[in-house]
């Protein structure tokens, strides 16, 4: 069975940092490109990062480029979000996402396998 298990999150400070982890289960780590959407109350949901299956190109949104670093350990068989310079509006639950494709298109492709979402809550 296929499974995203993810880790991290929590509460942080407006400017602090978290780091989400995601560790896959039951399928070829690295065939996969790994990477996060959130979703804040009220809001769509919003593709954040994501890193190809080969360690190469990744993508982020402009909303977070240059806050957030997502890497990937694949003998680990686990993905990381580090996330730096928090702001008030980074709040919403964050879900990993496994899939084909990391790209400038990436809120739009399918996802093979979805983790069960963390939330991450950053106060002013």
């Amino acid at each position: 069975e296929v499974q995203l298990v993810q880790s991290g999150g929590g509460e942080a400070q407006d400017g602090g940092s978290l780091t989400l982890s995601c560790a896959g289960v039951g399928f070829t780590f690295e065939d996969l490109s790994l990477g996060w959407f959130r979703r804040a109350p009220g809001k769509e949901r919003e593709a954040v990062s994501c890193i190809s299956s080969d360690n190469g190109p990744s993508y982020y949104s402009d909303s977070v480029k240059g806050r957030f670093h997502i890497s990937r350990h694949n003998a680990k068989n686990t993905a990381y979000l580090q996330m730096d310079s928090l702001k008030p509006e980074d709040t919403a639950v964050y879900y990993c996402a496994a899939s084909e494709f990391c790209g400038p298109d990436y809120d739009a492709t399918p996802v093979n396998s979805w983790g069960l979402g963390t939330q991450v809550t950053v106060s002013s």
